[in-house]
This record gives C-alpha cells, structure tokens and sequence, in this order.
C-alpha cells in the first residue's frame, strides 16, 4: 500500500482515509466482529500468540513501536506504522520553524514591522506585539493546513513522518489539528519560543508509550513513520 496520503481537496470522505485503521474482518464461525478472538495455545504450543499479527512482529501489517505498542489487543497503535523516531521529529521542526521564519521575515520587512529597535547608544530588544501577532498566525495557519490536508508539514514530508490521530490512525481534522497547532505555537511566538519548543517538542524523547510531545498529548494525536 502507498504511504503517500490522499491529494487534498479530492472529495475523498474521512472514512475512505487509507491511513485510517479499518475494522478486523469476523472470526471464522460468524459473530460480531467485535466479539473477542477465539483463545489460542499459550506460545511455545506450536502458534505464535495472538498479539503477533504482521509480517514484522508488530500488531498488524506494519508492526509495532519501540516501546511494544500495537503488540497487545486493544492498543491503539495495533495496525499504524512505527513511531516516528524522535530525532527526525526535531529536524522536522527545525526545517518547518526555518522556512515560516522566512516568510515572516519577509513579511516583516514589507510592512515595516520591526522586531528589534537600535538605539544609538546600544541594542535594545524590544519584541514587537504586532511581528509577535504575525508569526502565531503563519505557525499556526502553516501547522494547521498542512496537517488536515495529510497530516505532513513540509518538513515532515522531507522526514517521511506523519501527524495521526491516536485513536484510529486518520488524518486529524481542523479541531484536533488547530489544538495541537496553538498548543505548540503560541507559547512559541509570545513568550519562551526556544524554552518552549525544547520542553513542548523534546518531551517525545521520554515519553512512553507513544513518544507524544506536550501538543500531542493535548490533541490526542501521535507522529509516525511513512518511510
């Protein structure tokens, strides 16, 4: 299956979303397909156990996480791709905040908006409110369009990552995708932006199981590998 996502605006329902996790088909012998699966020999009893599906060891055809998620019925990473590793998350973000910086930047510049004012005498750093205004509103409109149309900011796609809801696997919406987006943005442009981005971003190296950063946790959302 291709892991490149839908081309946005298509008309395609979020239910036909092919990252989405689809229902197990029923166990042989009819009932629900909700019904629990039939137990199996312990291992070692000439089956593998029943947590063992997909061709890498994982719960489903991508496998599972570093961390033993998606190996367990019930877990909701059973049938995503891997995890993304935490250190492509942070290049991710590096390459995201480097090309919207330009862009404000620029932007800037064009209307006269200075962020920093000289006096003669020596620097001082004065923040303006309106450049401040400005760069929330790119971060979070770029954050946010990009990940509800396939969940892959420009960096990501560079990075091969994913943004995916953490219950299913699909695509976030606007709700979910504009949280994540103002939980990680605004503190950003108005306040600690370096201070924030290493807690907010660098909390996914120690957390477990989902490696989610603080944005995460508040949109219920997690990164994963399409490579």
């Amino acid at each position: 299956m291709s892991t490149e996502p839908p081309p946005f605006g298509s008309g395609q329902s979020p239910d036909d979303d092919p990252f989405k996790k689809q229902q197990p088909p029923p166990h042989e012998g009819g009932g629900s397909p909700y019904d629990p699966p039939p137990r199996q020999p312990p291992y070692g009893g000439g089956q593998p156990p029943p947590y063992a599906g997909g061709p890498y060891g994982g719960g489903g055809p991508y496998g599972g996480d570093p961390y033993g998620g998606g190996q367990y019925p019930g877990d909701p990473l059973s049938g995503m791709p891997p995890l993304a590793d935490s250190g492509k998350r942070v290049l991710a973000r590096i390459i995201d905040m480097i090309l919207v910086a330009i862009v404000v930047g620029l932007l800037a510049w064009a209307f006269r908006i200075s962020q920093y004012t000289v006096d003669s005498d020596d620097f001082e750093f004065g923040k303006s409110l309106a450049q401040e205004a400005l760069a929330a509103i790119l971060y979070i409109g770029y954050d946010t369009y990009f990940t509800v149309k396939n969940g892959q900011t420009l960096g990501k796609r560079l990075m091969k990552l994913r943004v995916a809801n953490l219950d299913d696997g699909s695509t976030p919406p606007v709700q979910t995708a504009l949280t994540r987006a103002v939980v990680l943005w605004i503190p950003f442009a108005f306040c600690c932006a370096c201070i924030w981005t290493a807690i907010a971003g660098g909390w996914s190296f120690f957390d477990k199981p989902y490696k989610q950063g603080l944005h995460d946790k508040a949109a219920k959302t997690v990164v994963v590998s399409t490579g």
